[in-house]
């Protein structure tokens, strides 16, 4: 999401926060999180450690208990102490991919000015943290391990930041007293309802992506919030959003919407995602004049009818529709004078006149200093 963080969208378009290239091969498939595609939200991981191509991730998993899944994970060998070289006084633990299942192994109650606890891509399944570390720790990144279940949090109420994106978990439970959390991670687990929130008002940004949320729910007591990521999900409707006012970023790719609805009250959206879904037309945007980017690629959208108000737009992404018209660009776009970046690969005005295809766009939109993936020169 985190794979945060770095800037939406990727360098594809069409990928949509979901794909990265390179030459992945050598890696060890250990190091590899388990998402098919490697998608994590916004893409917080090292690209490094993202890989192509498809396998399931982990087992199903019921509410409150973990199906058998075969032999029990490695465990620390009795006289292994990971953490010997740590002095006391350590503020910041990371022990990432080290086959760890058991957190009361680790002695973490030695650590006593603790801050931020990393234990990503482990074979954790119970989160058993001392409850001495309450006082001061303030991060805690559990990614990428065999949680079925939320608990174990009760004390840490100094919490700030939590990540439990890549586990298994089906229902948002016990977090709703922490009421310090600003940013909330449950990419790509098995969420079938956003619940369990009330009363985190401090939330800047709350990661769903790559769940089975099929209805926007239950989020209007988290007024501070800023980012809300719902990729990879079953949506059909944009509502449930009003109380949200001040909300910058909405991503909600890749989820089965038709229209775009349901945002006049967020009057501070800055970035919309939207790519991926079943929408025919651009619409409902007309308050939103401080949106600067916006992705609708891979939609069947004809025209560009619905910018009208949006003068401050900087970004396009408009990749895979069904454009066909450089005289619809230039009439909906020319007067954008802040606009930088525009993608219509994929389109039929591209395919259809390829070698044309880039000089018409400069002529129709002078302003423009990128055209999908490369430069404008200067002449």
């Amino acid at each position: 999401m985190s794979e945060p963080s770095e800037k939406p969208p990727p360098t594809d378009p069409a990928a949509a926060h979901i794909e990265t290239d390179g030459d992945h091969e050598a890696r060890n498939k250990e190091d590899r999180p388990r998402d098919s595609k490697g998608w994590d939200g916004k893409l917080r991981l090292d690209k490094s450690v993202l890989v192509d191509g498809p396998h399931e991730p982990g087992a199903q998993s019921d509410a409150e208990e973990s199906e058998d899944e075969g032999p029990p994970p490695e465990q620390l060998a009795a006289d292994e102490d990971l953490l010997d070289d740590f002095p006391e006084d350590e503020d910041e633990i990371d022990l990432v991919h080290l086959r760890i299942s058991s957190i009361p192994a680790l002695r973490l109650e030695r650590f006593r000015k603790l801050k931020r606890l990393c234990l990503r891509q482990n074979q954790i399944t119970d989160v058993e943290i001392p409850e001495v570390l309450a006082p001061t720790l303030v991060e805690l990144d559990l990614y990428d391990n065999l949680i079925s279940h939320v608990r174990g949090f009760d004390a840490f109420t100094e919490l700030t930041s939590l990540d439990l994106s890549f586990n298994k978990i089906k229902h948002i439970k016990r977090v709703n007293h922490l009421t310090k959390l600003r940013d909330l991670y449950f990419v790509q687990n098995k969420i079938g309802a956003i619940e369990g929130l009330e009363g985190l008002s401090h939330l800047r940004q709350v990661e769903l992506g790559a769940n089975r949320i099929r209805e926007i729910q239950n989020l209007e007591t988290l007024t501070g919030l800023e980012q809300l990521w719902l990729g990879k999900n079953k949506i059909t409707e944009l509502k449930g959003l009003d109380t949200l006012a001040n909300l910058t970023i909405l991503s909600i790719q890749s989820n089965r919407l038709t229209s775009i609805t349901g945002l006049s009250a967020l009057a501070k959206l800055e970035e919309l995602y939207i790519s991926h879904n079943a929408i025919t037309q651009i619409s409902g945007l007309t308050q939103n004049t401080n949106l600067r980017v916006i992705d609708v690629s891979a939609n069947p959208i004809e025209h560009l009818e619905g910018l009208e108000t949006l003068k401050h737009l900087q970004e396009l992404w408009a990749s895979n529709c069904k454009l066909d018209s450089f005289q619809e660009i230039e009439a909906q776009l020319r007067d954008k004078e802040e606009l930088e970046t525009v993608y219509f690969e994929g389109n039929p005005l591209q395919r259809k006149q390829m070698a044309l295809y880039r000089n018409k766009v400069r002529l129709a939109l002078p302003q423009v200093k990128q055209i999908d993936a490369t430069f404008v020169r200067v002449s």
